[in-house]
């Protein structure tokens, strides 16, 4: 389990992250989201003991990281996958962690298999290796221990679509198994797939967090009608909000605060024909993101 409580980190006049608090719990892939500058990374790092906190605790296991004996048995870490030396192999990087942990020389076969770099690619240099083997290399040892905890920070850059879909399954299935894994990333589609919990940062402060089903149900219903303004003024009639989405294609749509069979007897007793008719979770995670962290995002702030 990881566990933040008021966490805050200052930049001299810069609030970074401003009083976070979430748990990643065992047994779910929590994944962790933001617009860029948002506090992500560095609420990551002050978890894993790299950045100091201005104030607040974060602890993993139920300790701080810098008092785990043995972390990376406890905490498999990945924060940046560029971050490994250059003039190692592959395997002798995960032949070095396998010794400061102690354990049985096996285990980077067993790495090296389960992530697939082949032989070739596991006696090539690192500084030869592509983002995505680097990747590979950066989930291997965070796997090495056996960790009951796995942070990992935009895990899938520079894998292609069948890498990304593997590390899916691997995440996935390591949570099945009981492990807690805290995902922060970018592909919004990767984290709505796979992630059972929510936790959304903007401007360093948290903005959403609760069960994926949660959050995506509240987003609403979405409605398509050529009689757009009739259904919007019976909806405002019955006391249910609404907005027209615009769509490039002109398929505008409209986004009601209510559920899809209170909007279809809505348009029913108006006598508004529908197109189409469903929860809005069915717009994805994309929607709901851009919505909460509008005031946040550096391209189309503005609008």
């Amino acid at each position: 389990m990881i566990t933040v409580e008021s966490l805050t980190k200052q930049y001299g006049a810069v609030t970074a992250v401003d009083d976070v608090t979430f748990t990643a719990r065992p047994g779910r892939v929590t994944g962790f989201l933001g617009p860029n500058g948002a506090g992500k990374s560095t609420t990551l790092r002050i978890v894993v003991g790299l950045t100091p906190a201005s104030s607040g605790s974060a602890e993993v296991c139920g300790h701080r990281f810098a008092d785990l004996p043995n972390p990376g048995l406890q905490v498999g870490v990945l924060l940046d996958a560029s971050a490994q030396h250059a003039g190692r192999t592959g395997r002798e990087v995960l032949t070095v962690a396998q010794r400061m942990m102690g354990l049985p020389s096996g285990r980077v076969d067993d790495m090296l298999d389960l992530v697939s770099l082949t032989p070739s690619e596991a006696g090539r240099r690192v500084r030869n290796y592509s983002l995505g083997m680097r990747q590979r290399l950066g989930i291997a040892a965070a796997l090495l221990g056996e960790p009951e905890v796995l942070i990992l920070d935009e895990p899938a850059n520079g894998l292609d679509p069948a890498g990304i879909r593997w590390m899916r399954g691997l995440l996935r299935d390591y949570a099945d198994r009981g492990a807690t894994v805290l995902l922060s990333s970018h592909l919004l589609h990767e984290i709505e797939v796979i992630a059972d919990d929510l936790v959304v940062i903007g401007e360093g402060r948290i903005v959403a967090q609760g069960p994926k089903a949660d959050l995506l149900r509240a987003a609403g219903t979405l409605v398509r009608t050529p009689q757009l303004e009739l259904l919007s003024d019976a909806l405002a009639a019955s006391g249910i909000r609404s907005a027209v989405s615009r769509a490039v294609d002109g398929g505008d749509s409209l986004r009601v605060e209510g559920d899809p069979e209170v909007v279809g007897q809505v348009a029913h007793l108006a006598g508004v024909p529908l197109i189409e008719l469903r929860a809005a979770e069915g717009a994805g995670l994309e929607e709901m993101f851009l919505e909460l962290t509008a005031e946040t995002q550096r391209e189309g702030a503005a609008a």
